[in-house]
């Protein structure tokens, strides 16, 4: 499934590109993980071009990506072991549709809250990046 998708015009938001790493190819989205080593925190972004909107994607579009959010959430539930799973498709910020899927245990940084905006991201090191990112693809 890691075969680079050229979806004619789409473009990666550089927000995303910027913060994020690129993990593995599914059949409609780029899974990458969020660099910041607080959080199991992977990002499912669709590879079409200017959606904003769950709604905006064909039914089939919607369909393959609540089947690959799912695999992912449970994915990274076995392989981290956490209490929960957040998911979470904001745009407040980067419009781009993209989905959060993110690995919470009580006594995390933000726990209860949400992750977003809270404290000063914490990159990974780039050994543990590739590490963790090579875990997540096995867990896929």
């Amino acid at each position: 499934m890691d075969t680079p998708h050229h979806t004619a015009g789409f473009a990666l938001d550089a927000r995303l590109e910027a913060d994020s790493e690129h993990v593995m190819w599914l059949s409609l989205c780029e899974l990458r993980l969020m660099n910041d080593s607080r959080w199991p925190w992977l990002i499912l972004i669709p590879q079409r071009q200017k959606i904003a909107e769950v709604h905006d994607l064909t039914p089939l579009d919607q369909t393959m990506l609540t089947f690959e959010t799912n695999m992912v959430a449970e994915g990274l539930k076995k392989l981290t072991a956490c209490e929960k799973i957040n998911t979470g498709a904001l745009g407040n910020i980067v419009r781009q549709l993209h989905v959060h899927v993110i690995a919470r245990n009580t006594g995390d940084p933000a726990w209860p809250g949400p992750v977003w905006g809270h404290g000063l991201r914490e990159p990974y090191r780039r050994e543990a990046l590739h590490e963790f990112s090579a875990r997540v693809q096995a867990a896929l």
